[in-house]
């Protein structure tokens, strides 16, 4: 049989302060507080390409969290990913800084009509040699909504159909609008581009409007490598569509085959074949030279944790104030628009009772977590790809800490074991991400996205690829 394939590793981290495990920027070591300057951002990518990491990939939000005891004075307390920047304006920074790390970052179609979004991640992916990878969310923040002019969050399906019309024009103008060989930059003939092989898009949709064409040339990627976040049954189809890097966070390698293996299905249900996703499995990690050091490590980080703070994180993104519930109050009844899949990953951690607000206290702060040496935590990523998981989203408690001892002390372990790629040797030819994942650069013909190649041409005729 087949050798399975070495699970791959990306970094998952904010431009802010407190991302997910919150009150640890008060430790020492915990550099995050320094989210604002480039050098911090610049050194961890370095560190990370050293290390072998596919990606760095950057968590965003547009907007404060739902209120946590009434207001959100808490959030701005404890720096719950306020303030945070934007981390799409430090990717080509990190670019010119590294040679083999892919860049993910994230954003929702809220924030940026199409056309100008999809010229900054065509720019980015031409100035990074094709490594960009763009995390599709939806907003499931109130504020955020009001932020971009809305009187409210949009019911939860419909932003995935938001998002379905925006993909729609991006692979319009990504995949179509520039043909193949369009680009001539001949200096005897004095042609720079074939404007036969360039075109108007014309797209009218209920949202958009965007004539074209294309004003960037096809980058490496054309259309950058496209994750997803979304767990919910809507989430998941909305992945099958168009993702092919998913980001999950099942509680136990058992959780994480159903979703995987019925994620798979859904995608061959949409004409494209199993593997041409890859999922990403969130993890943090404790290590420690022998089992008793790593677990005495775990017991000293749970000391410095602020759990009020997992509690104002969850409870605000699912959109419901718990800064008044009890820690056994249940909370499976919770009607929110807000990101259903963490009460799904919540309820699936603890399967035989109900869920409670205790449970999202030590969620993220433990759930994730593999406590152990080296070969332990070897052990259980072991078990985790055999589950189908493809890679890591490696979750840190400080920054660069946790990355610094992963690439130093970890994923040496992981090498011997099969369980990692050796890192790329520095001056190596460069990879594109998509190449890196999956042995190509550009979209599989089995995407939707590639219906939009060739079809501007006169004798073709665009359609539409929005959901069913």
């Amino acid at each position: 049989m087949p050798q399975p394939r070495p699970l791959t590793f990306a970094a998952f981290v904010m431009n802010t302060a407190s991302h997910i495990t919150h009150g640890l920027w008060r430790q020492p070591h915990g550099e995050q507080l320094r989210h604002s300057e480039l050098d911090l951002w610049v050194d961890l990518a370095k560190t990370l390409d050293r290390g072998g990491f596919e990606a760095i990939f950057f968590a965003d939000v547009v907007g404060l969290y739902g209120d946590f005891r009434g207001g959100w004075d808490h959030h701005v307390e404890l720096g719950l990913q306020i303030p945070s920047n934007d981390p799409l304006v430090i990717l080509s920074a990190l670019a010119s800084h590294t040679e083999h790390l892919g860049l993910a970052f994230t954003s929702a179609p809220i924030q940026q009509p199409p056309f100008n979004f999809a010229r900054q991640v065509a720019t980015l992916d031409h100035a990074s040699g094709g490594r960009i990878a763009w995390n599709v969310v939806t907003n499931a923040l109130e504020n955020g909504a009001r932020n971009f002019g809305l009187d409210g969050l949009t019911e939860h399906d419909e932003r995935y159909r938001w998002a379905d019309e925006y993909l729609d024009v991006l692979y319009k103008l990504w995949e179509g609008s520039w043909d193949e060989g369009a680009l001539l930059q001949d200096r005897a003939s004095g042609r720079h581009a074939d404007p036969s092989r360039i075109h108007k898009i014309h797209h009218e949709s209920e949202r958009y409007r965007v004539e074209g064409p294309f004003l960037v040339a096809p980058s490496p990627q054309r259309t950058p490598l496209i994750f997803q976040a979304g767990s919910s049954p809507v989430g998941r189809a909305f992945a099958a569509r168009h993702a092919e890097a998913q980001f999950i966070q099942s509680p136990d390698p058992d959780g994480a085959r159903r979703l995987i293996d019925d994620t798979r299905r859904l995608a061959q249900e949409h004409g494209r074949h199993p593997d041409d996703l890859r999922f990403f499995q969130g993890l943090s990690f404790v290590v420690g030279s022998t089992e008793e050091e790593a677990r005495r490590r775990a017991e000293e980080l749970d000391g410095q944790i602020d759990v009020a703070g997992q509690i104002a994180h969850l409870g605000g993104g699912v959109g419901a104030d718990l800064g008044d519930l009890s820690h056994d109050a249940p909370i499976d009844e919770i009607e929110t628009e807000g990101v259903r899949s963490i009460l799904q990953w919540i309820a699936e951690g603890v399967p035989h009772r109900r869920p409670t607000v205790g449970d999202i206290a030590v969620f993220n702060a433990q759930r994730s977590r593999v406590v152990g040496t080296p070969e332990q935590i070897a052990d259980r990523l072991a078990a985790w790809r055999d589950a189908g998981v493809d890679g890591v989203n490696v979750i840190n408690a400080t920054i660069p800490g946790s990355y610094v001892e992963f690439v130093d002390h970890v994923l040496p372990t992981l090498r011997t074991r099969g369980l990692a790629a050796p890192a790329p040797e520095p001056g190596s030819p460069a990879k594109t991400l998509r190449g890196r994942l999956f042995g190509t650069d550009r979209l599989s013909d089995r995407h939707p996205a590639a219906r939009y190649r060739g079809a501007f041409t006169p004798q073709s005729a665009p359609t539409s690829i929005a959901a069913d």
